[in-house]
């Protein structure tokens, strides 16, 4: 009993890594949902950050986990409720902050992608325009402008929200929104020539946004939140967690999502 406790100690002190990965209580499966979103996780190639990030949880911690793939805001109900154990690459705010905690693995910014036809130049601009519609993903948060701009707009009924990232590239083709919010993980569409010679990058001033694992409070004890938050720790310590974005994106940026100060 001593020598368990010893380890559970360690673990969530991050002073030992997967090779105790039996001290984690894998009496019951887990159940974690991956949500379809640019390189964090795409459904026709069974791919992305994500995935390999859940493949090396289930790595580590040698349990069971029941893998799904949900529409985000589906994912935070379920969350919320204790019928979902885990996702991932969330953010965090106080009305989530209720219900999930979160182990933090990197940080990003966001953008704001506007038809090049709008006329747009800068946020204000966009705001200022009544003629322009915005669109989101449901549930979706982001960093602090983009979450004011995102909820004025809601008010003034110019938001147009979408179950995921592909249906808006398609609505923004057809301008019937002129803008929406991306991220790095996004990137990779804006190759597409269509929409790279149609489209153009406003950049929001805010700092970049920590991302995370998601654990629902009301199936995880707090013990054993803290050790999958010590896994993740023992990911981007030892160059695991580095390696898996290094497949996605260029080292450069890379480096810049994954070195960050954690929120306490």
């Amino acid at each position: 009993m001593i020598a368990r406790s010893l380890i559970s100690f360690l673990l969530a002190l991050g002073a030992i890594g997967p090779a105790c990965a039996a001290a984690f209580d894998c009496a019951r499966p887990y159940t974690l949902a991956l949500h379809e979103h640019g390189l964090l996780y795409s459904a026709d190639t069974d791919s992305g950050i994500d995935k390999d990030v859940t493949d090396e949880l289930i790595r580590r911690s040698g349990c069971k986990v029941t893998v799904s793939l949900l529409p985000r805001a589906r994912i935070w109900q379920l969350i919320e409720s204790g019928a979902l154990d885990f996702s991932l690459s969330g953010i965090s705010n106080a009305e989530r902050e209720r219900y999930a905690g979160f182990a933090w693995y990197f940080s990003n910014k966001y953008y704001l992608l506007v038809r090049k036809d709008s006329g747009v130049q800068n946020l204000a601009a966009f705001e200022g325009n009544e003629r322009l519609q915005l669109g989101t993903i449901r549930s979706f948060r982001y960093s602090e402008s983009a979450n004011r701009l995102v909820d004025r707009l809601q008010a003034a009924n110019r938001l147009n929200q979408s179950s995921g990232l592909a249906p808006l590239y398609k609505t923004l083709m057809l301008n019937h929104i002129q803008g929406m919010i991306i991220e790095p993980f996004d990137f990779p569409a804006l190759e597409a020539k269509a929409i790279r010679d149609s489209t153009s990058i406003v950049e929001f001033n805010d700092p970049s946004v920590p991302h995370g694992l998601i654990m629902s409070k009301r199936s995880l004890a707090p013990a054993e939140q803290a050790q999958w938050r010590a896994l993740i720790d023992g990911m981007r310590r030892d160059g695991s967690m580095r390696r898996i974005f290094d497949k996605y994106f260029k080292p450069e940026l890379a480096a810049s999502m994954l070195d960050f100060q954690p929120p306490l």
